[in-house]
């Protein structure tokens, strides 16, 4: 029992993106059959582009209001509302990445995806090339043996057996069999033209292919740097490096969209050529390869006979019957011409291999092989390349909207900055929690401690050199400050620097300077006398 013949039977993806309506430039209606060549089915094509680049500029122009209205617009900045804004950046960023990395995922799938179908699709083309190649040398082959080998070793034997008429009308026999296998042979089909165009659809196959994974592998590792460096510049409040990014990441959202026209472009395409794959090769051998031959091999049906079983069965018949006159002349005429053996043994092994090769020959021509590498170059640009590139048009739709959601946050963050810069401003450089005096402070210690030395430490030298605080002073007692700075802080801290009259939380101080600070509060309730 012959095994089950494997169908194609294009998946819904296809059938879904053959319907998808054909417009051209005027808005008109094209046919949605596959025909490259027809301009206005290109400019169907063309038309998923233009739409694709109008969704592009409806992006922009959304982002450039946001961007616009986000700038403009003047609020109060309390405390909660500053709050409230670094939430929802800090969110915005988180939502962002998650989409990008989401996107890369998606499209590093798609793109092994499309890859897998591609390169299936040249070993397909090549491994069919490599067949009508065999097939023609075969012809070409036994052509060359039946013409001009088996030529060389007739003619000798006319010489010998020229005086034998029954021996020459038998070479004569075994001439016109081998003029009628060549006779056969020429009415199979040549496949040069065939493999000639085989071979440079997969080169130019296999270089697109090559480019088109490179560059996609390439905007994957850009998405993923422009989206890890923004987010970095949001965490870090580095302004810079944050206007570099999203100035990269609008970059990018173009590159996203233009990426998804064309994937909308060659999904569509391929699909209007997967819907009915046979009719566009039949119409398109015709002038090459009769249609007989060509609807054997797409179809290699149980129905349908071997277009060239009658070539090769005379082929058979022909050689089998040269066979026997050359074994004939070996019984009876190498005993009356030993010459002779050496000639006709020529002919005999001549005869076997042109049959080795007609069983080659046959086995070549059988549709089964032919047809198992055309079922396998549909599965893999028909299953595998178009369902990569609707998934890479989904990375392209993800990545787009990533992007433009760390775009509309980057004004916020950028505000953001300023008010914070801002508020910073408002405080006393002195004050030590200002993060921006600690920040000081930090790069620049030495100062810092000759200030607080000078200013305090002077004072218990002299008098004088301790200017009296404008603001009230109180005259609570020390363990009251105490007390408050417990409150304040939660745990005691000593420093060496007595905070007197400012409005900052009161300290706990270390026991030594605790009796100084004592001493100096005491010499200024003596020193300045409060009217009661």
């Amino acid at each position: 029992m012959p095994a089950a013949r494997v169908e194609y039977i294009a998946p819904w993806w296809v059938v879904w993106l053959h319907r998808v309506p054909h417009l051209g430039l005027r808005l008109q209606r094209v046919d949605s059959t596959f025909s490259p060549g027809d301009e206005t089915y290109q400019e169907s094509l063309l038309f998923l582009g233009v739409v694709a680049a109008i969704g592009l500029g409806l992006n922009l122009i959304f982002l450039a209001v946001y961007l616009v209205c986000t700038c403009c617009c003047r609020r109060d900045h309390t405390v909660e509302t500053k709050q409230s804004n670094s939430c929802c950046v800090t969110w915005t960023a988180v939502v962002a990445g998650l989409l990008c990395c989401a996107a890369v995922g998606v499209g590093f799938y798609g793109n092994s995806e499309t890859n897998d179908g591609v390169y299936q699709l040249i070993y397909s083309l090549d491994n069919a090339n490599h067949t009508f190649s065999g097939i023609d040398e075969l012809v070409s082959a036994n052509t060359q043996k039946m013409q001009v080998d088996l030529e060389q070793h007739l003619a000798p034997l006319s010489e010998i057996f020229a005086a034998r008429g029954d021996y020459i009308q038998t070479l004569k026999f075994i001439q016109q069999m081998a003029g009628n296998v060549v006779n056969q042979l020429s009415g199979l089909p040549v496949w040069r033209e065939v493999t000639t165009q085989l071979t440079e659809l997969s080169h130019q196959t296999a270089y697109v292919e090559h480019y088109r994974w490179l560059s996609y592998l390439l905007l994957f590792i850009l998405d993923l740097v422009i989206c890890l460096v923004t987010c970095l510049g949001l965490a870090r409040r580095s302004k810079c490096l944050l206007a570099s990014m999203l100035c990269c990441g609008v970059l990018t959202l173009i590159l996203s969209w233009a990426s998804l026209a064309a994937d909308t472009a060659a999904a569509v395409g391929t699909s209007d050529f997967c819907v009915a794959p046979d009719v566009y090769i039949l119409n398109n051998t015709q002038s090459q390869i009769g249609s007989e031959v060509t609807r054997y091999y797409l179809h290699c049906s149980q129905s349908l006979s071997s277009p060239f079983q009658q070539s090769l069965t005379s082929f058979q018949r022909s050689l089998t019957t040269m066979q026997i006159q050359v074994a004939g002349l070996l019984q009876f005429a190498v005993p009356l011409f030993p010459t002779a053996k050496k000639d006709l043994l020529g002919i005999q092994s001549l005869l076997n291999s042109s049959e080795t090769s007609l069983h080659q020959l046959t086995a070549m021509l059988d549709c089964r092989g032919l047809h198992k590498d055309y079922l396998d170059a549909l599965t893999g640009i028909c299953y595998d390349g178009i369902e990569g590139l609707l998934f890479l048009g989904l990375f392209s739709i993800l990545a787009a909207l990533a992007f433009s959601t760390l775009t509309c946050a980057g004004p916020r963050a950028w505000k953001y900055f300023i008010n914070r810069d801002r508020d910073y401003d408002d405080i006393d450089d002195d004050d030590p929690f200002n993060p921006q005096a600690r920040r000081i402070a930090a790069h620049n210690p030495v100062r810092g401690q000759l200030h607080s030395f000078c200013s305090y430490s002077s004072g218990l030298g002299s008098q004088c050199s301790l200017q009296p605080p404008t603001q009230t002073i109180s005259n609570a007692p020390v363990s009251e400050y105490m007390n408050q700075a417990i409150l304040f802080g939660g745990n005691p801290r000593y420093e060496n620097v007595p905070l007197i009259g400012r409005g900052s939380p009161p300290p706990t101080y270390s026991p030594s300077m605790r009796a100084t600070y004592m001493s100096v509060a005491d010499e200024h309730l003596r020193h300045y006398e409060f009217p009661s």
